[in-house]
């Protein structure tokens, strides 16, 4: 089937071409699961996917699942009864970045002397917690664990 051709006299815009900032926001993926350690493999599974289509080798794949999951399981522990586990990927032609977070009844990061962030620090390029007050319920505190991983090129 053809395309409408415009009336006599009536023009088509162009279709708009998308700018940089809309460029960039289509390398934003967000995925919101309960905080339960049941919904660990879909964010492994989706962490997994993401950097297979970044082009990272095998053993980067395999590091950034790993990370994702220590990162999501610290945060599982420490989040309030029925809240939800929000992991926000964000690539470019480098790296991968991950902000995962929960609200905590506790005003506490994730802890960084466990063996859990030695994994982390090891697995990543960075990684950082951070604890800010919940501004969406006025109760409750957003603990999150940012995490970053560069593409090893050969």
């Amino acid at each position: 089937m053809s395309a409408p051709q415009p009336a006599r006299g009536e023009q088509i815009a162009p279709a708009p071409r998308p700018s940089a900032d809309s460029a960039s926001q289509a390398s934003v993926v967000e995925v919101r699961v309960a905080a339960e350690a049941s919904q660990l493999s879909v964010l492994r599974a989706v962490t997994g996917d993401l950097a297979m289509r970044a082009d990272f080798d095998v053993d980067s794949i395999a590091d950034l699942r790993l990370a994702v999951d220590e990162a999501c399981s610290s945060l599982i522990r420490l989040a309030a009864s029925g809240r939800t586990l929000t992991c926000r990927f964000q690539g470019d032609d480098q790296s991968l970045s991950v902000s995962a977070s929960v609200v905590s009844d506790h005003p506490q990061e994730a802890r960084q002397d466990t063996f859990s962030w030695r994994v982390l620090s090891a697995l990543t390029d960075s990684v950082s917690t951070s604890v800010e007050s919940d501004a969406d319920t006025g109760s409750g505190h957003v603990v999150r664990i940012d995490l970053t991983k560069g593409r090893t090129h050969e």
